[in-house]
Formats: structure tokens, C-alpha cells, sequence
């Protein structure tokens, strides 16, 4: 969900044909409106949240879209896109993959290096500890690159949380654990337990030690930019659908 299908093909963007974008009742929930018309879907669903402020957020998406449409900047409609058209029928498997993560979570694999080794266990440790405690899924961590054989009863205790979830928290969850490459940090931001300013941080202390100690590589900055943006957006679903109580 990074990369948008136009780009990855290398197909020219659509052109900016309306005037105003809004956000107004629609199907039961919020729907984008582009001059008073609605927005679908891929599936050609009706582009709609389940609360007025995250359409609202999606609508600014769309409003802040100059000459060309470009998906690549617009990840909350990304998002709704999968939320709408896909994840219903994935469910199963989007449950399996946070799973998955849980299994290799980056906060388990602390580094040989004792200096980055105490940073991890520092910044790492508070959120191990509170998986266990909130989450009920207790994980092992230890200074190795090779899978750690977690507890099954933490990772069916992840998975079942992930099941229960609505379909958009679904969504932004499993867009926000790979982009983590960690589970907890996942949960944790879905769980307001860290915003995602931390969250990010925490997902790169390997990347910003040797960053500190080699200088940083401007392609691989760019990168990490297009990353936080996505996690935000995650963020910033999980949030929204909070505050309104749905």
C-alpha cells in the first residue's frame, strides 16, 4: 500500500477535474464528495468512513491534489480503499499476518553490538513489558538475527485481538505492523499506548544508530519519510474512529 498502482506502473496520473473536494452523509456513514458527487471505490463502492472527521481528513486528501491525482500521497484513501473493497473477505488472513510479524517482531532481535544492544533494551523493554501485561502476550527477546519460538498462547492472544477488530482498525493495523516491522508496536499505537511519532522512532533505532555513526543516505531518508507518512495515516485512523466512538 505504499506505492500507488499508477506509479508502480509507470502510467500517467489523472489530471485534477473538479473544483472543491467535501465530506457529507453517504451510505450510512461520511462519504467524499467531488462537486457534489461521490467518490468510488476501485470496486466502484462509495468512497465512505464510518465518521465525519476521518472523511473530512480524507476529502483534504483529495482538496490538496494540484494539477495531477496522485494516490501515492493520499494514503488515508489508500486505506479506505482496502477497508471497503478487500478486507472483509481477508480477515483470516490479515489476522495470520500480524501473527506472522509477532512471530519475528523486531523488538525481540537486539543487536551483538552492546551500545545499540542498551538502546534497544531501553526503548524496547517498556513495550515488551506492557504486551504481556495489556496484551497478554508475553515475548522472548534475545540477541539473534534467527526466529525466536514465541509463546503460542501470546500469539493466539494477538491474533484473536486482531480478529475482533472493526474492519478499518483491521485495515490500518495491518498496514501500520509491516511498516513496524513489529506486532507490538502495532497494537501498541492501536491501543494509544504510543503515538506515532514514538512508534516510528522505536521502529528505527538500528537504522539511526548507523545513521549516527556513518551519516545518513538521502535516498534512504526519502524512503523512511514515505514510511512515516503511511504510519501516521494509520495513526491517524485509529485516532479519528476513537474520538468518535465507533
Amino acid at each position: 500500500m505504499s506505492m500507488s498502482k499508477a506509479r508502480a506502473e509507470n502510467r500517467p496520473l489523472p489530471k485534477r477535474f473538479y473544483s472543491e473536494a467535501s465530506a457529507a452523509p453517504a451510505d450510512g456513514g461520511w462519504g467524499v464528495f467531488l462537486d457534489g458527487r461521490p467518490v468510488k471505490t476501485p470496486e466502484r463502492h462509495v468512497l465512505a468512513a464510518p465518521c465525519e472527521a476521518l472523511a473530512a481528513a480524507m476529502a483534504a486528501e483529495w482538496d490538496a491534489q494540484v494539477k495531477q491525482i496522485d494516490p501515492f500521497t493520499m494514503p488515508l484513501t489508500r486505506l479506505a480503499h482496502v477497508a471497503i473493497d478487500r478486507i472483509e473477505g481477508a480477515r483470516e488472513a490479515a489476522a495470520d499476518e500480524i501473527v506472522r510479524f509477532a512471530g519475528t517482531d523486531l523488538l525481540s532481535h537486539r543487536s551483538d553490538d552492546p551500545a545499540l544492544a542498551a538502546r534497544q533494551a531501553g526503548r524496547w523493554d517498556p513495550l515488551l513489558e506492557w504486551s504481556g501485561a495489556a496484551l497478554d502476550a508475553p515475548l522472548k527477546s534475545a540477541a539473534t538475527v534467527l526466529a525466536l519460538e514465541q509463546p503460542e498462547a501470546s500469539l493466539e492472544a494477538l491474533r484473536a485481538r486482531a480478529g475482533a477488530l472493526d474492519n478499518w482498525r483491521l485495515t490500518a493495523l495491518t498496514s501500520a505492523v509491516p511498516l513496524l516491522g513489529s506486532a507490538v508496536l502495532g497494537f501498541a499505537l492501536l491501543e494509544a499506548e504510543i503515538d506515532g511519532e514514538t512508534a516510528f522512532t522505536l521502529s528505527r533505532l538500528d537504522e539511526d544508530y548507523q545513521a549516527e555513526r556513518w551519516g545518513e543516505d538521502g535516498e534512504a531518508a526519502a524512503a523512511a519519510a514515505s514510511l512515516r507518512r503511511d504510519l501516521l495515516a494509520c495513526e491517524q485512523v485509529f485516532r479519528l474512529l476513537d474520538e468518535a466512538g465507533v
